[in-house]
């Protein structure tokens, strides 16, 4: 159950760009991270340009991901290929404009600190075993 915030600031995006994030996160967290996808949360998120700066100095276009899993269970390969892949997709659907400094951050959160439904993924495991 990862949740993803995508954060995009500079010229607004296209409905079909938003999917295609959307869409390309939810896969790479499915076919890298090994989720279920059904389950994975995109929120992609426009931000004014003027609120965003590298080094001080205004930005044409740049992309915040941060995406939050159950710690321990990847491997440091599976998160660097995703860190990867998610950076490439970026730069395909969002195009040359992009800030190279446009990060892409995975938070492990421990499974009894999280869940949805009322269930942590802690407990949920229990229930499962």
């Amino acid at each position: 159950m990862p949740f993803i915030n995508v954060k995009v600031a500079g010229t607004p995006l296209a409905p079909e760009q938003i999917t295609a994030i959307q869409a390309g996160i939810t896969r790479l967290m499915a076919t890298v991270l090994h989720k279920v996808a059904p389950l994975v949360g995109v929120l992609v998120e426009a931000v004014p340009a003027a609120g965003w700066s590298v080094g001080a100095e205004p930005i044409a276009r740049a992309a915040q991901v941060d995406a939050i899993i159950s710690a321990d269970t990847n491997t440091p390969d599976e998160k660097s290929r995703f860190i990867a892949e998610v950076n490439r997709l970026l730069k395909t659907v969002l195009g040359a404009e992009l800030a190279e400094v446009s990060y892409i951050v995975i938070h492990e959160v421990p499974k009894d600190s999280w869940g949805y439904d009322g269930l942590t993924q802690a407990e949920r495991g229990r229930r499962r075993a």
